[in-house]
């Protein structure tokens, strides 16, 4: 490690342009893509701000860390799936439940009643075409202009980093799941 010193001036200008809603995303096939959208969601509900969050993969039932602590603050998750797709039983009806779960998302997003709405795992159903591209880029452009957006998952397709305003890309260093150490309940859940 080099050390070096503090900076003593600010390095960078404040902008001079408007505040106004942003496309946020969060890719990549390093760990933390949902944990940032989430820190997001939580320091915007912090602020009074109204927050949904629509997961697009985990099943309305699901109770992980995120959920537990979202109910307390009041915070909306919706699950919108059946889960990783491999423990799926029936694709199609994945597809429908992921095509069901963007019109809710679509309408939140449309309707500019919330200051921050999480895509969470949207990447997945936009790969495997289970859902329109065309029309999620439609949507993000057409939203009221205060209204950010946050989209995460692996291989977010190229489009919908070009129009973000803020992309960034997690990158797998190392994982303990490569050691043969399996997911830890409050680390990664």
């Amino acid at each position: 490690m080099q050390i070096e010193a503090p900076p003593t001036e600010k390095p960078y200008e404040k902008p001079e342009g408007e505040r106004r809603g942003l496309i946020i995303v969060n890719t990549g096939d390093g760990k933390g893509k949902s944990t940032a959208a989430f820190g997001l969601a939580f320091r915007a509900t912090g602020r009074g701000k109204a927050v949904k969050v629509f997961q697009f993969m985990k099943v309305p039932t699901a109770r992980f860390g995120e959920h537990r602590l979202a109910a307390q603050v009041g915070m909306p998750i919706e699950g919108l799936g059946d889960g990783f797709s491999w423990k799926s039983r029936d694709l199609d009806h994945s597809a429908e439940l992921a095509r069901e779960g963007w019109e809710k998302a679509k309408a939140v997003i449309l309707g500019g009643e919330h200051f921050l709405v999480v895509l969470d795992e949207i990447t997945y159903p936009l790969i495997y075409g289970w859902l329109p591209l065309a029309e999620v880029l439609e949507t993000l452009q057409a939203r009221p202009k205060h209204v950010h957006v946050c989209l995460t998952g692996r291989r977010c397709p190229q489009e919908v980093i070009d129009i973000a305003d803020t992309v960034t890309e997690m990158k797998l260093i190392k994982h303990a799941f490569q050691a043969g150490i399996p997911a830890q309940r409050g680390i990664e859940d």
